[in-house]
């Protein structure tokens, strides 16, 4: 008699319960609200059949969790991550246990794993030490912060358009320091296996209709002229020759001047020679002509050298020992204005693509040298418009410590360094199940795999029935709260109705007993 009234407070207690829970997670990450579902109870008869009795109450038959989209705020973390679309993170706890999560607010422990609040490990792919993802079975991933190790340039290309209507030179032969001997000048920045950066000068000389000569040069050369310098006007050796011959000047007598000042450019000559040999890579041939240029007794030596100018000394330091750019190639235009390989596999020496390059290093500090690329000119035309330089690029780079990193849509995490240079950290991936409402709930926004839900299902964002990534963002709560509340109100009244039908057959039954 009463069943049908206690069935029906019990299944609006449950309903209550919740509707509680979803208000209270209204503010939880990720969390996926519930649903209480009801069926209605009736008692079989001896037959095995319901017969026409009015039945016995209600029954909770479910509580069924909404895996609805919730929606998605930005934040100021590049570790809050969200999903949008299906799927869902998978963890592992510290135990080995896989459970899974829609809550993407992670950290970094002590060792550099990305982590959520539970310290339980965020998984993916691991990326090889190129950056290459490898694509297994998915672990913990770690960040590693280690610097990125430097890349020595093997490859250079260089894209322009050379002015058809350009003419010859006019004066010759070229030098790199007299503009009017060439057409076009470019520069490109070139590194050595230690990282350290170059300037690699490229010159281009119209030849004939359709050709032009090719020269490259370092500035390492004129860099290890102006340190020589530097070093020679602080050897104290020098410093004392050039007091005493400038004591000398003073007198005006030749008798001293003469000797002082050939000693002062034999003292200068020799701490030159001594810092030049010591530079590696230097020529005999530039040796030779710094010897000749501040040998005893040269003349030469004295004006030269001669007063405390710095200037001085650089200017004739950096003729004796700057190497001059020297031809590397020719280019050879069809007439439709595009490289002919067939013409230039006719110049003497044989020209073909891509060029070999020895690159001089100046000063040279430990790296490989000298430094070996090949130089190419795809895209290179020869039209009639203004010669312009299109985009030259080349394959080597210093190292770099990591300044940041986030993850993309493909769950790519991607490290940006201080060199401008990035690589994957690593890849998330996502799980999805064939039944997302046989998951069983943990608590702390997390879910196990169960008989019902079927086996996990592992891809990349993006890809399949996951959803795409974004960083720097998280998925709210999916609990609606206005209509929680006004299912509230309605659960509260099916609780009293169903009281009041215990109180009526309360009532029922007293008038029953008071019969006589």
């Amino acid at each position: 008699m009463f069943q049908q009234g206690l069935s029906g407070l019990n299944a609006a207690a449950k309903s209550l319960d919740v509707i509680g829970n979803n208000i209270a997670n209204a503010s939880t990450v990720g969390f996926k609200g519930s649903q209480a579902q009801f069926a209605d109870l009736y008692a079989n008869s001896l037959n095995g059949v319901s017969g026409n009795n009015a039945g016995i109450g209600v029954s909770v038959s479910r509580l069924a969790q909404q895996f609805t989209q919730g929606n998605i705020e930005t934040s100021n973390n590049p570790l809050d991550i969200s999903i949008n679309g299906g799927g869902f993170f998978r963890t592992t706890t510290p135990s080995g246990g896989v459970q899974y999560s829609r809550n993407g607010q992670f950290q970094l422990d002590k060792t550099g794993t990305i982590i959520n609040a539970q310290g339980n490990a965020l998984t993916g792919y691991p990326v090889t030490t190129d950056g290459v993802v490898l694509q297994g079975a998915p672990g913990p991933i770690a960040i590693d912060t280690a610097d990125l190790v430097p890349v020595a340039t093997t490859k250079a290309n260089f894209e322009l358009n050379l002015d058809s209507r350009s003419k010859v030179p006019t004066k010759i032969p070229f030098d790199a320091q007299d503009p009017l001997t060439y057409n076009k000048q470019t520069v490109l920045d070139v590194y050595d296996s230690l990282g350290n950066p170059h300037v690699l000068s490229t010159y281009y000389v119209k030849t004939d209709a359709n050709t032009w000569d090719v020269y490259v040069g370092s500035d390492g050369m004129e860099k290890a002229a102006a340190e020589v310098a530097a070093v020679v006007a602080t050897d104290a050796g020098v410093i004392a020759a050039r007091a005493a011959y400038q004591a000398a000047v003073v007198t005006g007598d030749p008798l001293q001047i003469g000797p002082a000042a050939s000693a002062y450019a034999d003292t200068a000559g020799a701490a030159m020679q001594a810092v030049l040999d010591a530079i590696p890579g230097v020529t005999a041939a530039q040796s030779a002509a710094l010897a000749a240029l501040y040998g005893a007794g040269n003349p030469a030596s004295v004006g030269a050298i001669v007063g405390t100018n710095p200037d001085a000394i650089n200017l004739a330091l950096s003729k004796a020992i700057s190497a001059p750019p020297t031809k590397v190639s020719t280019l050879v235009f069809d007439q439709k204005g595009s490289l002919s390989a067939t013409a230039m596999a006719l110049v003497d020496p044989l020209n073909t693509l891509p060029f070999s390059l020895n690159l001089p290093i100046f000063p040279n500090t430990g790296s490989v040298a000298p430094l070996t690329m090949d130089m190419n000119f795809v895209g290179t035309t020869q039209y009639g418009t203004a010669t312009s330089e299109k985009a030259s690029s080349q394959d080597g780079y210093s190292s770099g410590h990591l300044e940041r990193f986030s993850a993309g849509a493909d769950g790519v995490i991607l490290g940006q360094y201080s060199n401008g240079k990035s690589r994957p950290l690593g890849q998330i991936v996502l799980v999805n199940f064939a039944n997302v409402d046989g998951l069983t709930p943990l608590g702390n926004n997390a879910w196990a795999e169960s008989s019902v839900s079927g086996t996990p299902q592992v891809g990349t964002p993006g890809a399949g029935s996951v959803g795409q990534l974004r960083s720097s963002s998280v998925e709210t709560s999916n609990v609606d709260l206005t209509a929680e509340l006004v299912n509230m109100i309605t659960a509260q009244r099916v609780y009293q109705a169903n009281s009041q039908t215990i109180k009526t057959q309360d009532q029922v039954l007293q008038t029953l007993v008071n019969l006589r």
